[in-house]
């Protein structure tokens, strides 16, 4: 079985592969101080949990945005999973061609989701991952990434606000039930998930326009599920499309 890991800044998902079969997934948080040891009974215990035989585990694939974490992985499969992992960049042969300047600028996490969309939805399409930095990934018709946005996260911009402004409160990101708040609370809610829906929609039409054709957008990321069903673009929400372009880059590999 193939385990594979995609550490981003905020968060880090696990999940375990059987031939083409995703049967289990984990959401972490990324902790950088965290050490290998603590790594390794992290892994042991889900796997506990889950009822999977740890020593059935013969590959590892990661994706990393968190380069301080990657010796530290490194070493925790080759300890607890006699293993050497596979970190995916723009040098691994991904089958995917970059045309952005520099490819090593592209996040192993945008590639992997691009290989992935490409995969089960065919291009041209859009990706939109919506993790600590919110990140738009272009594919045209050709299969070729041409490249992208980046914007602060959703999350980033509810905890400004609240650094930023002494009277503000720290609240919940959800989708209010209208957007006139009667509340400071309500108030916030709804330029966060309103304002943020506005952002994503007015950057996916001026990508479109650019690319051309009718591109399936896909969105993927802890908050994807909630933004999507207020964006008038977004067609496929992909909880595990970065989990998925991982087992596709590591069979291609083999």
């Amino acid at each position: 079985m193939l385990l594979v890991i995609d550490i981003g800044n905020t968060n880090t998902s696990l999940g375990v592969f059987d031939g083409d079969s995703l049967v289990a997934h984990w959401r972490l948080t990324t902790e950088r101080a965290r050490t290998v040891d603590e790594w390794g009974v992290l892994a042991r215990n889900l796997f506990a949990l889950t009822g999977f035989d740890f020593k059935s585990i013969d590959a590892i694939a990661i994706a990393s945005v968190v380069p301080p974490l990657n010796f530290t992985l490194k070493r925790m499969a080759e300890s607890y999973f006699e293993l050497t992992p596979l970190f995916i960049d723009h040098a691994v042969d991904t089958g995917l061609k970059i045309l952005y300047a520099p490819p090593s600028d592209v996040g192993a996490d945008r590639i992997v989701d691009a290989v992935a969309a490409i995969h089960k939805y065919g291009p041209p399409c859009i990706v939109v991952d919506f993790g600590t930095a919110t990140t738009f990934d272009a594919i045209n018709a050709a299969g070729e990434y041409v490249g992208g946005v980046i914007t602060p996260g959703v999350t980033i911009s509810a905890d400004a606000l609240f650094e930023r402004a002494a009277k503000l409160p720290r609240v919940e990101i959800r989708r209010p039930g209208k957007v006139i708040g009667a509340a400071t609370v309500e108030a916030m809610q709804s330029g966060l998930y309103h304002g943020y829906v506005g952002l994503v929609d007015g950057i996916l039409r001026k990508m479109i326009d650019e690319l051309g054709g009718a591109p399936r957008i896909i969105a993927t990321g802890g908050l994807a599920p909630l933004i999507a069903k207020g964006s008038e673009f977004i067609g496929d929400v992909d909880e595990t499309l970065t989990l998925d372009g991982l087992r596709l880059v590591y069979e291609r590999t083999k």
